[in-house]
């Protein structure tokens, strides 16, 4: 059983493994036998705490404003925030659970993804102009959050499907806040609906995207697994 795990850790770019004597060495080794660290469990409590912030501001935000961009940004806050709580409970399992968490992930990010573009095709329908100002503000907020949890994560993107789909989810929410500072600043120049609508666009293929980019990552972690 160890040396099928020291295979699997190899296979993944891991350090070797040892034994763990007691819960608080567990920070002071990098690995245990499932290939997972306390720093990095902080790191997701931490990146969680975040996500359930900025979700809450960024739906006021978006109601107030009414802007669609902001909105979609929110929900993807809150998608998010669920995907680093799964994350953490099965950060100790095995990486055939991890696997399929993964997949799991992948579908509610896709179901997400298709749930906004529904969404901003009525807005286009919809004469209203958001708040650039606003938009601006939180905007540019939520971006220092996603760029301090992507700095975070970076040197977890790797290891199994999901760990990558954490890192993913980071990576596309940092690309996504910078298209609504663009948005509002394409909406204050031009006093129309149109930029906000299309980033909200931009992020439906960024969550497209990184679900499909999830699945297959994980669906590979489950065949070298022979399942």
């Amino acid at each position: 059983m160890t040396a099928k795990f020291i295979n699997l850790n190899k296979e993944l770019g891991m350090s070797p493994i040892r034994k763990i004597e007691n819960d608080n060495e567990c920070c002071e080794n990098i690995y245990d036998m499932h290939g997972w660290d306390c720093k990095y469990r902080k790191i997701l409590w931490v990146v969680l705490i975040l996500n359930i912030i900025m979700f809450v501001v960024e739906f006021i935000a978006g109601i107030y404003s009414e802007s669609q961009s902001l909105l979609a940004d929110a929900l993807d806050f809150l998608g998010d925030s669920g995907n680093y709580a799964i994350s953490l409970y099965v950060l100790n399992r095995s990486i055939v659970w991890r696997a399929k968490t993964a997949i799991f992930k992948g579908v509610i990010m896709s179901m997400f993804g298709l749930y906004v573009l529904a969404s901003t095709i009525y807005k286009s329908f919809v004469y209203l102009v958001p708040q650039a100002e606003v938009m601006g503000a939180i905007g540019a907020l939520a971006l220092i959050v996603n760029v301090i949890s992507a700095v975070l994560l970076y040197k977890y993107r790797s290891g199994d499907s999901n760990r990558e789909s954490v890192w993913v989810c980071s990576r596309n929410d940092a690309l996504g806040n910078v298209a609504v500072i663009l948005a509002s600043i394409g909406v204050f120049y031009t006093g129309t609906r149109w930029p906000d609508l299309l980033v909200a666009f931009i992020i439906v293929f960024l969550a497209l995207s990184g679900a499909f980019r999830i699945i297959n990552s994980a669906q590979k972690d489950l065949k070298r697994q022979n399942l």
